[in-house]
């Protein structure tokens, strides 16, 4: 079965089962303060599993673009992506557990025609210190279709239950998952063993039945929601008999192109899955520069195209480009591949994708500039190199230098070494690098955010505000001002937006009054239900408008001072905000300025 047809397979079941096919959201998140990047599908709704009602209707199915880069460093097996596809379907209010694993069930084994001998199941264990019970309603379920209880798995809070990341309070709830036996020469054991890599995970509902409230405090939710996340890249393999997603039909022909480049064939031989042995180091290589590059087209591929820079999402991407050429040249490929490599990613994917193929040359002009300049990084290394080289041998702290400054990776530092006579501290070097990894995840949690904190009163106030602090800004500076991007906590709300100059106290005292003005007039805050087309027509600003399928929110504030298509939530009266007030405005990257205000 090919990518197109599982992805078709997939959402035309459920659109037969009653859902709406809603398209996927930009890989920029938009009400979501946990991560840079949309990480998994639920995340571009969740107003909506927080009771706001999607103008869909409560029963949606999507194929969702997610980029996840909180452990770029392992990339390299057979199943890990930085970038994939989340198939998704959700009930926000509706059906509940019985019927949500029914359907899961029959999709697995009517619809795709999966064997229900290798299937079984993971459900909650509970928490009763935080008054979070033991899913026997799941366990129920899955009984009921005549699942043994030897196949069904009780898991702990870490690996079944889901809540947002760094959120003190939203929906949240336990999972059950589901797994397939991948070993082709033995039966699968009457026993599930979650510890065997020979179960792999090709689904997983959460099943959203509490609200969290604070520190470990959890209530019955007032709407409970029902989300199944199933990845695309790892069903496809499944269902095609392989056990390495880059045999499949979405990293096939990128592999080819960097055999060609390289000269050497990829390879994946069949080691024993629960052991990981017998990879050879080439292959290894190929799969960071194929998944690498992957999720770099779909970056500065997106209609909010970030280009690489050494700050926010504009750094991973340089990071995803930079990594993938240090690969390359461990392969032998010298220069000119990531362009060559991002047009193959390109044809596979804009046939479903058509924004790839719109962007194609701004996409292929960015990979080609980046890789040029870390081409002359790469010379500066070399330099560096010398240099260290007059020594008898380097540190674990220089060798690391190398590799973040740039860009050697350690084999290419041995390598070097040896034709000198050096020794290096290769030890003092992983050392260095663990450091890096512990301050990148923590940057990552702590400063990587956007979107709104929660939806509690006061946010919901910040919200407002932002769409009066983007009309202000766009009636003073002009029609090119538009959202990049947002972060909106108790405290203040942060705004990017692109212009390309830093504001002038004239400009940003005007922006104030306007928004002040709007305040004091206490003008009605209304939504209106209408068609993405209406909505355009009617003048209505919206960046994120296409997550919302066909049928979209529009909010308009007053007498059209500001109509914005949004999912909310949003005050009924301005004149609920208080004082608008700038603290700050800076810039944010290039081209892009960041204002920072407060409600007093």
């Amino acid at each position: 079965m090919t990518s197109k047809e599982l992805r078709r397979k997939y959402i035309d079941f459920f659109v037969k089962k009653g859902h709406i096919e809603i398209p996927s959201a930009s890989v920029m998140p938009e009400n979501d303060p946990s991560t840079l990047f949309t990480t998994a599908g639920m995340h571009p709704l969740v107003p909506f599993l927080m009771g706001e009602k999607h103008p869909a209707g409560q029963h949606l199915v999507n194929s969702q673009k997610c980029i996840r880069t909180g452990d770029i460093d392992e990339v390299g097996n057979k199943t890990h992506h930085t970038f994939f596809e989340m198939l998704g379907h959700w009930s926000l209010g509706g059906y509940w557990k019985e019927e949500a694993i029914k359907m899961s069930y029959e999709f697995l084994t009517s619809e795709l025609g999966l064997d229900s001998s290798r299937l079984a199941f993971s459900v909650f264990a509970g928490d009763p210190p935080n008054r979070r019970a033991k899913d026997e309603e799941a366990a129920q379920a899955w009984k009921f279709l005549g699942i043994p209880k030897e196949r069904i798995a009780y898991l702990p809070k870490d690996e079944n239950w889901w809540e947002q990341k760094n959120a003190v309070s939203g929906p949240c709830g336990p999972c059950t998952e589901m797994f397939y036996w991948t070993d082709k020469d033995e039966l699968a054991p009457i026993k599930f063993d979650p510890e065997d890599k020979r179960w792999v995970e090709i689904g997983n509902d959460v099943l959203m039945q509490y609200e969290k409230k604070g520190e470990n405090k959890y209530v019955p939710a007032s709407q409970k929601n029902i989300d199944n996340g199933t990845g695309l890249e790892r069903l496809l393999a499944v269902i095609n008999g392989l056990d390495d997603n880059y045999l499949t039909d979405l990293f096939k022909p990128i592999i080819e192109k960097i055999e060609k480049l390289s000269n050497k064939k990829y390879t994946s031989p069949q080691p024993s899955p629960s052991k990981g042995e017998g990879e050879q180091e080439h292959v290894h290589s190929m799969r960071i520069i194929a998944d690498h590059l992957r999720a770099a087209t779909f970056i500065i591929g997106d209609d909010l195209g970030i280009v690489p820079s050494n700050v926010d999402q504009g750094y991973v991407v340089r990071k995803l480009i930079r990594r993938a050429i240090r690969h390359g040249r461990l392969l032998g490929i010298s220069d000119n591949c990531t362009a060559q490599i991002g047009e193959v990613i390109i044809k596979i994917m804009s046939d479903t994708y058509p924004e790839l193929d719109k962007n194609k040359k701004f996409i292929l002009d960015n990979l080609q500039l980046e890789e040029e300049k870390f081409t002359k990084t790469l010379q500066s290394g070399l330099k560096e190199f010398a240099k260290l080289a007059e020594q008898k041998n380097i540190s674990g702290k220089q060798a690391f230098n190398l590799f973040q400054t740039y860009g050697f990776p350690l084999e290419l530092t041995q390598e070097l070494a040896q034709e000198k006579g050096i020794s290096i501290d290769v030890r003092g070097f992983e050392e260095e690098f663990v450091k890096h990894q512990e301050l990148s995840r923590t940057a990552s949690a702590g400063k990587f955010k956007g979107g709104l904190a929660d939806h509690s009163e006061q946010v919901i106030k910040y919200h407002t505000a932002a769409h009066l602090l983007l009309e202000a800004l766009r009636r003073v500076l002009g029609d090119h001002v538009i959202q990049k991007g947002s972060n909106i906590t108790e405290e203040r709300l942060r705004l990017d937006f692109f212009h390309s100059k830093k504001l002038t106290d004239e400009q940003k005292q005007k922006v104030e009054d306007s928004v002040n003005n709007w305040i004091n007039q206490k003008l009605e805050v209304n939504c209106q239900e209408m068609s993405l087309e209406q909505a355009q027509n009617t003048g209505a600003m919206g960046v994120f408008a296409n997550k919302y399928g066909s049928q979209v929110k529009v909010y308009t504030v007053g007498d059209n001072v500001s109509k914005e298509i949004c999912g909310g939530p949003h005050v009924k009266n301005t004149g609920e905000l208080g004082k608008f007030k700038i603290k700050k405005e800076e810039s944010s990257s290039a081209g892009v300025r960041r204002i920072k205000a407060i409600l007093e």
